[in-house]
């Protein structure tokens, strides 16, 4: 194996933005912002999610993000900030340095994702289990 996921994310901290918790939970409901959750439906259902935060499951980002492809998503063509998180930062790290590697500018991930946003009393929506 020539990386393994601490090289990976290593490469990813030295040209991604890490927002604090406390910065993240004062952006929320700043209309420039979109919070971007990566982690899967399940993860959702069982814990919640931030409040409004669009879900993008990690595995659709790439394609979701590319207007060229079937499957993009109007969200990510609205030029605004977007804040990834996971459970614990490591998937956002990834996609945020993904997200630039793309050619998005204004994208930025929540240090200690999910569970420090929790830990810091930042509020959370229930997702109902389909």
């Amino acid at each position: 194996m020539r990386k393994n996921y601490k090289d990976l994310l290593a490469a990813a901290h030295e040209v991604i933005e890490t927002i604090p918790t406390d910065t993240a939970i004062a952006r929320l409901g700043d209309d420039d912002v979109v919070f971007v959750d990566l982690r899967d439906r399940r993860e959702l259902e069982r814990e919640g999610k931030i409040p409004n935060a669009f879900h993008c499951p990690r595995g659709m980002l790439e394609f979701w993000i590319d207007p060229e492809s079937p499957y993009h998503k109007p969200i990510f063509a609205e030029g605004k900030t977007y804040i990834f998180y996971c459970a614990s930062a490591w998937r956002s790290a990834l996609a945020t340095k993904t997200c630039i590697e793309m050619g998005f500018e204004k994208v930025a991930h929540v240090g200690g994702g999910f569970s420090a946003w929790k830990m810091a009393g930042g509020p959370v929506e229930a997702v109902e289990a389909r």
